[in-house]
């Protein structure tokens, strides 16, 4: 096999400079705003080895040569180079040309460069034709001495061809004859390879026949409803007309016998037989609605002469979807954009998939662009599956097609002033352009605070310390302390506590919430809302003053008061004494003596963290805590 390992777009539409990136063996990933020259980029690739004969998929000089360069380049009459594709050539391979020449290649790697008048040319230096020469005579054992040194001093074709038009005078034997004409498959009568014609035949018979084609896939190739199967020939071009006849390929269905035929049931279930192939791979992963399934109906277009006789003018393929809960079915176009696309894609790729002597490269512009989130999600294994065979470029903007634990196989791609530039996503720093990647984080990182189905919703970083704290000091007493199987959640105030208990209640978790007194009466209505509309139990929102039997606590009142008072005149530098202290709010208390400025309530908790082993908290205090953590722990 051989895979592609590096692209160098040197010059094709918005990418002005060459740009080049590493290719992945499985997946590779092209992020970046819209018109930011991500579709550029595949269809530069696409047009190097497309999969099947497409004049769209050949470059132009006039379509695709930047235009700000094209008149200088056209003075030159030079035919510019547009892609140099790196490849590597595995050890099957290297063993199948081993076995024939007799001598190994010295490495594993080319490259093929592409020109605007779709011409190739390649660069590699494996096999030293002198070298090779020296091995394959002296196994062939030539009787005659003189030709075998001759020709074990060839190291191009002119060298070979002097010798070869010298064999009828020489009066060589006839076995040494034979011997010599078996030689010319190595130097082919052309005019290019003339000091490299072992390496032309390792190209022509290894390389070519084994190199990746590219398969492109963009929205364009989605079916239609209807297809019109008599003038489906007429405009071959259109990318859709393409997949239907694919279908009608895959179906094992000749067109014009079907337009011929007035008996379709043959045809019909030739067609549900592919359905039902392509379904099964479709609903393996389709998660959104599994109730649907795929109708295909052939019908026949009519109409009236002016002598009332009636005539076949067209044939008609339709593709319906039916609800088989509803029993109701509709056109294709008339789902969902995704469940198109991705139907369409299965079909299209079914194509390549027959084709099992050719290696793919599929390229996937915006793939799952109208699905929702979590079909994206779907899409997004798909992809990663199809890979265990196939290497993939895709383009995408979407947070949800990009995996976090991946990044590495990202390539970011941004317009600037001198055109499109391609870089590792580590490396790029327009914040438009790294804003899928930062939500993509953002959305990883939210998912995985919930790691456990037991959640405890607190309010601030300051509750997670205290309490994860605390627990553990309770524990090493012997004492109870939080259940481990709980997971704390900060959740960045009380305001936000009824917004996340909305987006995880379809989530099968169990929560708990822990929570300040309120101070603010949206969130108290919020919340309330929530309990009334049974998407919570009130009993599983506790309150610190339900701990310590008070009108009004945060979490800090459940501190014995000089024990707070001491980590934070110890955190702040500040010598307060805790005896003058009433029996109310210790935040409001500290904070009027602070000229009635708040302070950071999460630096005492980190004072705290920091200094666990110097500070000794009174019973009181821990048996508050103990009490908090008995209740928490009966409400899971």
């Amino acid at each position: 096999m051989i895979k592609l390992i590096k692209a160098n777009i040197i010059r094709y539409k918005c990418i002005e400079t060459e740009q080049s990136f590493d290719v992945e063996d499985d997946v590779t990933v092209l992020v970046g705003m819209n018109e930011s020259g991500k579709t550029s980029i595949l269809e530069a690739l696409a047009k190097t080895q497309y999969f099947e004969t497409d004049e769209k998929f050949t470059f132009n000089m006039i379509h695709d040569f930047p235009r700000k360069q094209k008149k200088s380049v056209d003075k030159t009459g030079e035919i510019p180079d547009a892609v140099k594709l790196e490849y590597q050539v595995d050890n099957n391979v290297l063993h199948e040309i081993y076995k024939e020449l007799g001598i190994k290649p010295l490495n594993n790697k080319f490259s093929v460069t592409y020109y605007y008048d779709n011409h190739r040319t390649w660069e590699l230096s494996w096999i030293n034709t002198l070298e090779f020469m020296k091995e394959k005579i002296v196994s062939l054992e030539f009787e005659n001495q003189d030709l075998s040194s001759s020709l074990q001093n060839v190291s191009n074709k002119s060298q070979f061809k002097k010798v070869l038009e010298n064999k009828n005078e020489m009066g060589y034997s006839e076995d040494d004859i034979k011997k010599l004409d078996s030689l010319k498959v190595f130097f082919k009568d052309t005019n290019s390879w003339e000091k490299s014609p072992i390496d032309e035949f390792v190209v022509f018979k290894y390389l070519i026949p084994n190199l990746p084609k590219f398969m492109y896939y963009d929205d364009y190739y989605s079916l239609p409803s209807r297809v019109s199967l008599t003038k489906l020939e007429e405009n071959f071009t259109d990318s859709a007309k393409k997949t239907a006849k694919t279908l009608l390929e895959l179906a094992d269905i000749d067109i014009e016998t079907l337009t011929k035929s007035d008996n379709f049931e043959e045809f019909i279930a030739e067609l549900e037989a592919t359905e039902a192939i392509i379904s099964a791979e479709l609903f393996k992963y389709w998660k959104t609605n599994k109730n649907l399934k795929i109708l295909f109906r052939i019908d026949k277009k009519e109409e009236t002469d002016g002598y009332n006789s009636t005539r076949i003018v067209d044939r008609i393929l339709e593709i319906r979807v039916q609800n088989q809960r509803t029993g109701v079915s509709l056109p294709l176009e008339n789902r969902s954009k995704g469940f198109n696309w991705f139907f369409s894609f299965l079909v299209w790729f079914m194509k390549i998939q027959e084709k099992r002597d050719t290696t793919y490269i599929l390229l996937l512009d915006e793939p799952g662009l109208n699905l929702h989130a979590k079909a994206q999600n779907d899409l997004l294994k798909f992809i990663f599956d199809l890979s265990n065979d196939y290497q993939i470029i895709y383009t995408t903007h979407s947070p949800f097609m990009i995996e976090t634990d991946k990044l590495n196989k990202v390539r970011t791609v941004f317009e600037k002033k001198d055109g499109t530039t391609i870089s590792d996503s580590v490396q790029e720093k327009d914040p438009n352009t790294l804003f899928p990647l930062q939500a993509a984080l953002g959305y990883d990182l939210a998912q995985n605070l919930f790691v456990s189905k037991k959640n405890l919703l607190v309010e601030g970083i300051s509750d997670l310390t205290y309490l994860s704290i605390i627990s553990t000091i309770l524990e090493a007493h012997g004492r109870e302390g939080l259940n481990s199987e709980v997971m704390i959640v900060p959740v960045g105030g009380a305001d936000k506590v009824a917004t996340f208990i909305s987006l995880l209640r379809g989530n099968k978790l169990e929560l708990v919430c822990l929570l300040d007194t309120f101070t603010d009466q949206s969130a108290r209505s919020r919340l309330n809302n929530m309990v009334a509309k049974q998407i919570i139990k009130e009993n599983n929102i506790l309150f610190y003053h339900d701990v310590i039997q008070s009108d009004h606590a945060d979490i800090e009142d459940l501190f014995l008061k000089s024990d707070y008072v001491d980590l934070y005149n110890k955190t702040f530098d500040v010598e307060i004494d805790s005896t003058t202290l009433t029996d109310g709010s210790i935040l409001e208390q500290l904070r009027a003596l602070n000229n009635g400025e708040s302070f950071n309530h999460y630096r005492p908790a980190n004072y705290l963290a920091k200094n666990i082993q110097s500070i000794t908290l009174s019973n009181e205090s821990l048996d508050n805590f103990e009490k908090l953590f008995k209740l928490i722990n009966k409400l899971f």
